[in-house]
């Protein structure tokens, strides 16, 4: 097995929102503010290559919306999608396997792009992965999360004939890794735990945004269920501070990934480092 860093490009949310009821005093230490009160996020995906598969977990924003949408994140950095795919070795035609953690835009926009003037996959051999429960809740969204779920970007999936779903309830159907379920970011949201070489490498995608979010009480203001994200955090990371899980930040705009141990204020950051490190 091989796994691959696929950066997709940066942008921005507001810090206040990522990090809820936190003071800006505190989060502002590890996840600095600009101006306008927003900090930086990466769009982090990772390619695993693993005999006849080729997975790649999540795909970033894309590129399809309208500049008055983008205006509002302000993309930034050198990454693309396709340019990163091909540094690695491959193209979006290679990829057997699109595993969603879940549908918020800036996980799946790169999912589906324009071809031709329509609206078609990206990834025209891959079946798209992601649960029953999820689907439903993004195809008739909240009001609070209405405008993170796009129709553009998870319609033309399911009418391409290449969704598949994920039994929560099931084993994984995946050899090479097993998934976490959690709600209390978004309903169903998956968490894949990729057993690789004597590692486990946990893609934490909305779970745990940055490193400044590992502090049971920095929840985000744009979880659904905050009090449920609180437990859904702590089970995870006493189970990884307890069996040295790698933690592979898809949104931490320097650290790639990181181990946690176990304190007397609860689990905080062991250390940070690159996934290179343990490719090698």
């Amino acid at each position: 097995m091989k796994l691959h860093v696929i950066n997709t490009g940066s942008f921005k949310l507001d810090g206040g929102a990522m990090f809820g009821v936190v003071p800006k005093s505190i989060w502002q230490r590890t996840n600095p503010a600009d101006e306008n009160n927003q900090i930086d996020m990466a769009m982090r995906c990772l390619l695993i290559e693993d005999g006849n598969h080729l997975m790649l977990i999540d795909n970033g924003i894309g590129t399809k919306q309208k500049p008055e949408f983008f205006k509002h994140y302000h993309l930034s950095g050198d990454y693309e999608l396709h340019a990163s795919l091909k540094q690695a070795g491959f193209s979006a035609s290679d990829i057997t396997d699109v595993f969603i953690t879940h549908l918020h835009f800036d996980h799946c926009g790169g999912s589906v792009e324009y071809r031709n003037g329509k609206l078609v996959t990206t990834f025209p051999n891959a079946r798209y992965w992601s649960n029953q429960d999820h689907w439903i809740w993004a195809t008739h969204p909240n009001a609070r999360e209405k405008a993170s779920f796009l129709k553009e970007n998870i319609d033309p999936i399911e009418e391409s004939g290449q969704l598949r779903m994920i039994d929560p309830g099931a084993a994984s159907r995946f050899t090479f890794m097993d998934i976490f379920f959690c709600s209390g970011h978004t309903d169903k949201m998956m968490i894949p735990m990729i057993h690789y070489r004597d590692h486990t490498v946990c893609f934490m995608a909305d779970l745990l945004p940055t490193v400044g979010h590992i502090p049971l009480p920095y929840v985000m203001g744009y979880d659904t269920r905050p009090l449920l994200t609180l437990q859904e955090k702590e089970e995870f990371l006493m189970k990884a501070a307890k069996n040295k899980f790698v933690l592979f930040f898809e949104h931490d705009p320097v650290n790639e990934c990181c181990t946690v141990k176990e304190t007397e204020k609860g689990v905080r950051l062991d250390r940070t480092f690159a996934l290179s490190s343990i490719n090698n």
